[in-house]
């Protein structure tokens, strides 16, 4: 029988204390994983993945583990996320190293995004511009 939902998430937290204190956020009808607001998991179809890119991805094939792939739009879509190897399941200090590969792939990730634009200041109105009518004496 398969643990309860909010019993997975609390184990899958227990896992992924050992880099970080983790946080988690409900979405998709699974769970999000963050340490140090970097998304490095989540639980979908009862399977907790860890987030993987080019430097991590063949480490976790070599251990058997499998991709994230849904259906969307008819055709099958693979995200950058991987299971957890099925012994790392078992305790903190086994998952430990692969949740390392999955902050380390985060940060990656997020050093190449393009840092986020500020707000534009709103133009101040000159005097005598349509935007305000001038002063009567």
């Amino acid at each position: 029988m398969a643990a309860a939902p909010n019993e997975f998430v609390a184990h899958c937290m227990e896992l992924l204390g050992s880099v970080g204190a983790p946080r988690s956020r409900r979405m998709f009808g699974g769970h999000g994983f963050y340490v140090d607001d970097l998304f490095i998991a989540l639980i979908a179809f009862d399977r907790l993945y860890l987030k993987v890119d080019a430097s991590t991805r063949a480490g976790f094939e070599a251990a058997g583990c499998q991709p994230f792939v849904y259906d969307g739009a008819g055709k099958s879509v693979t995200m950058g996320y991987f299971t957890a190897p099925e012994e790392a399941m078992e305790s903190p200090p086994l998952m430990q190293p692969w949740a390392r590969l999955a902050l380390a792939a985060a940060l990656r990730a997020r050093a190449l995004k393009p840092p986020a634009r500020p707000p534009k200041p709103q133009a101040k109105a000159r005097k005598g511009s349509a935007r305000t009518a001038p002063k009567k004496p």
